[in-house]
């Protein structure tokens, strides 16, 4: 089922970030589970290989957290070993309690990273937002990260999640997103939009469920239309052409899944006739 184009991509749609008008790649990779790797098995793991297909594709947005195991480790020996620190767009979190704990977790992300700046640092499931916040902001004012943010992965956080992007300046808010969760647009998406906030879109196939349920479905023809010659395709492309999100950012840690889901990211964005008929398609 994860089929998609062959060959070397060269180019991706982007979409600004609305604080800076810096242009964004609409396709990246998270690193939960998939660059959870022990050091000593990173270089056979083939995970330079997903990063090579990301970057080849015209993608830059690497998503990782303290709270998936090795990943930050292994984005940063693969950054480092491969000379490819500056084809990235760094993300990740704080996920602690208290002000020094805070500090700490992020002085380890840096040199797990191996950076000396990290593009966009995101306050994960808001775990004590206020204390965190004064400290990326401080951090930004000095170039030590360059956008910072909130994240959640649930619905149900979604009414604390409204309340923060409501009372705070924010450059990006994370959320989860996809055909079989669209909850996210009936407040959170048009009020990132309102208040000029990027959006990063987690399991956009819906933790896997979405690809699960089709089983041996045969691909609509009409998705040839619009580019799109796989399932994950069909479904990342329903997520990036929603006017207010900014790129998403699908786990894997398989090389070819990474050029074909970065294939959503190739063209136009689809309108919401298209959208919707995509939605329905996964029903």
């Amino acid at each position: 089922m994860r089929g998609g184009k062959k060959g070397r991509l060269t180019t991706m749609q982007t979409k600004p970030i609305p604080s800076t008008g810096e242009s964004l790649p609409v396709i990246g990779c998270g690193t939960y589970l998939g660059f959870d790797v022990a050091p000593k098995a990173l270089a056979k793991s083939g995970l330079s290989n997903v990063l090579s297909a990301l970057f080849n594709a015209g993608g830059s947005v690497i998503d990782s957290s303290p709270m998936y195991g090795n990943a930050e480790a292994s984005v940063g020996t693969l950054l480092e070993n491969d000379g490819l620190r500056r084809k990235a767009f760094l993300a990740t979190k704080v996920w602690t309690r208290g002000r020094e704990a805070g500090i700490r977790q992020m002085e380890a992300s840096f040199a797990l990273l191996r950076t000396d700046r990290i593009d966009l640092m995101q306050i994960h499931n808001l775990v004590d937002w206020k204390v965190h916040l004064p400290t990326l902001r401080d951090w930004k004012a000095k170039g030590r990260i360059r956008y910072l943010g909130v994240s959640h992965y649930t619905s149900s956080a979604y009414g604390d999640l409204e309340a923060v992007m409501r009372s705070e300046p924010l450059d990006f808010v994370q959320l989860n997103y996809s055909v079989a969760d669209r909850l996210a647009e009936r407040r959170l998406l048009p009020l990132a939009a309102e208040r000029g906030m990027a959006v990063l879109v987690n399991v956009p196939f819906g933790s896997g469920s979405v690809l699960h349920a089709l089983g041996s479905r045969v691909l609509p023809a009409w998705a040839n239309e619009i580019g799109c010659t796989s399932w994950p395709q069909l479904f990342l492309k329903f997520v990036v052409s929603h006017p207010a999100v900014t790129c998403a950012i699908p786990g894997t840690g398989d090389a070819a899944h990474m050029a074909d889901n970065a294939s959503a990211g190739q063209g136009e964005a689809v309108d919401e006739a298209i959208r919707e008929r995509i939605a329905n398609a996964s029903g």
